[in-house]
C-alpha cells in the first residue's frame, strides 16, 4: 500500500488518537468496577461496555483488515461488544449488557491497551487516505461514546438511593431567569450541511439548498424558570398541548417534570453528575423529551425550529456555551445569546436523509443511515459533548420519548 500521508500527518493523527483514547479512561476513572458494570435500563450501556466497544471498533474495522501482524485479543469479544453492525456478525442483546460480569474492568483495560498497541503500529506505517479517514471516524465514534458514557452513568447513579455524585462540581446560587430576545430572519434560500475541510459524519452530507419562510428564533434555550411556569400552569395535565403519542407516553410513564427533577416541599431539586442540587431557574432546562419540548412550545405560543432554521441562524451566532469540561458537566445559565453547548436542542425535523445522501459501502455504512426513521434531530451540542467533536452541521438524533440525553429546546416562531 502506498504511503499517502506525511510524517507530520501521521504524528498529528497519533497524537489525536492518544488524546481521545486517554480521555475515555479519564472519564471512567472515578467509577468503581461495580459502577462500570451496572445497566439501569435497556438504553443505557455499562461504562466498561463503552470502553470495550470503542476498542472493538478499531479492532474490527482497522486492525484486522489492515495490520497483518495483528492478533485479536479474545474471539468472543466480537460477539460481546458489537453494537448494531449486522454486517460483521451476531451481537449480544443490548438489554442484557449489564449481566455480563466478565470480562471485568481490568480485562477491558488490557483489551484497550492491546488495541492501542496495534493502532500505534498501524498509524506509524503506510496509510492510504481511506485508512486515515476511517481512523478519524473511529475517533469521532469514541467521542460519541464519551458523551454516552456520561449520560448513561448519570442514569445509573440516579437510580441509587444514596444519590452518589460522579464528580465534585461547583454550582452558583440559583438566580432568576433573564428575559429572552428574538433573532429575526428574513427567510429565503439557504445552504445547510457540512462545509469546508474537516471531519463530518455521512448524515451531514451533501450540502444543499433549502427555502426558508421568514421566521424568528429565541437567542437562548428555554430555562428551568420558564419550565416551572409550564408546570405551574398544569402543562403536564393538559391534553390540548400534547401530540397524541406524547400524551399517551407521558400518562403511561407518569411524567410530571423533566427527568431527574423532584419536588421537596416547595423546592425543585435536580439530580446532577455532582449529586442533587436546587434547580437554578436561569439555567437551560435539560432532560426533556421531544414530546415535552413540543408541548412546551405550544403552551408558550411558539414552536420548535426546523433544523434548517437552527443551522442557518447558528452559523452566524457566537460560539458560547459549555462543552465537556470535568469541572462543569451540567448546563449553566447563558450570559448572552448562545446556540452551542450546555443542552442539545430538539428541532421539529424528523431524522431523514439529505437529498442525494448515500451511505458508505460495507458495514461502516450502517453507522447512521439505517436509523433514519422514527427519530428527531437535535442540534447544538451539550455540556458533555467534546468541543473538538462538534460543528454547526452536526445532526444528533433520538426517539421522541428519550429523556436521558442532555436535551432541551429553543423556541421559534413564524416571521
Amino acid at each position: 500500500m502506498a504511503d499517502l500521508t506525511t510524517t507530520r500527518q501521521r504524528a498529528d493523527l497519533a497524537s489525536r488518537y492518544r488524546h481521545v483514547r486517554s480521555l475515555t479512561e479519564v472519564l471512567a476513572a472515578p467509577l468503581s468496577p461495580e459502577d462500570q458494570t451496572v445497566q439501569s435500563m435497556p438504553d443505557v450501556s455499562p461504562t466498561k461496555w463503552h470502553r470495550a466497544h470503542t476498542s472493538w471498533f478499531f479492532e474490527t474495522f482497522l486492525l484486522q483488515p489492515s495490520l497483518d501482524r495483528y492478533r485479536i485479543f479474545h474471539p468472543a469479544y466480537a460477539y460481546l461488544f458489537n453494537s448494531y453492525y449486522e454486517g460483521v456478525g451476531a451481537r449480544y442483546p443490548r438489554p442484557r449488557r449489564g449481566v455480563v460480569s466478565r470480562p471485568g474492568v481490568h480485562e477491558v483495560g488490557q483489551y484497550r491497551s492491546h488495541v492501542d498497541e496495534g493502532m500505534g503500529e498501524l498509524i506509524d506505517g503506510a496509510l492510504a487516505p481511506a485508512t486515515s479517514e476511517l481512523i478519524e471516524l473511529g475517533l469521532h465514534h469514541e467521542q460519541q461514546h464519551q458523551e454516552l458514557l456520561l449520560m448513561d452513568i448519570k442514569h445509573v447513579l440516579s437510580c441509587n438511593p444514596l444519590e452518589p455524585a460522579y464528580a465534585t462540581l461547583t454550582f452558583d446560587a440559583p438566580r432568576p431567569a433573564r428575559a429572552t430576545a428574538w433573532i429575526e430572519h428574513p427567510g429565503g434560500l439557504a445552504d445547510i450541511g457540512h462545509r469546508g475541510p474537516g471531519f463530518g459524519f455521512d448524515n451531514e452530507f451533501p450540502r444543499h439548498t433549502v427555502h426558508l419562510a421568514p421566521f424568528a428564533v429565541a437567542e437562548r434555550p428555554v430555562t428551568c424558570g420558564e419550565w416551572m411556569a409550564f408546570i405551574a400552569d398544569d402543562g403536564y395535565h393538559r391534553p390540548d398541548l400534547w401530540l397524541s403519542d406524547g400524551w399517551t407516553t407521558a400518562q403511561a410513564e407518569g411524567w410530571e417534570s423533566p427527568h431527574y427533577w423532584s419536588r421537596v416541599v416547595d423546592d425543585w431539586w435536580v439530580f446532577t453528575l455532582g449529586g442533587p442540587q436546587l434547580v437554578d431557574p436561569a439555567e437551560p432546562v435539560c432532560h426533556v423529551s421531544y414530546y415535552e419540548a413540543d408541548a412546551f412550545a405550544r403552551w408558550a405560543g411558539g414552536r420548535l425550529p426546523t433544523e434548517a432554521e437552527w443551522e442557518t441562524v447558528a452559523d452566524d451566532g457566537e460560539p458560547g456555551g459549555n462543552f465537556l469540561d470535568l469541572s462543569v458537566l451540567h448546563p449553566r445559565p447563558a450570559d448572552g445569546p448562545t446556540f452551542f453547548g450546555d443542552v442539545w436542542q430538539w428541532t421539529s425535523s424528523a431524522y431523514s436523509p439529505y437529498p442525494g445522501f448515500h451511505p458508505a459501502a460495507g458495514a461502516v455504512g450502517e453507522y447512521n443511515g439505517k436509523f433514519m426513521v422514527n427519530q428527531y434531530v437535535l442540534r447544538g451540542g451539550s455540556c458533555v459533548t467534546p468541543a473538538d467533536h462538534f460543528r454547526s452541521s452536526y445532526r444528533n438524533f433520538f426517539p421522541p420519548s428519550a429523556r436521558w440525553p442532555f436535551a432541551g429546546l429553543r423556541l421559534a416562531r413564524d416571521g
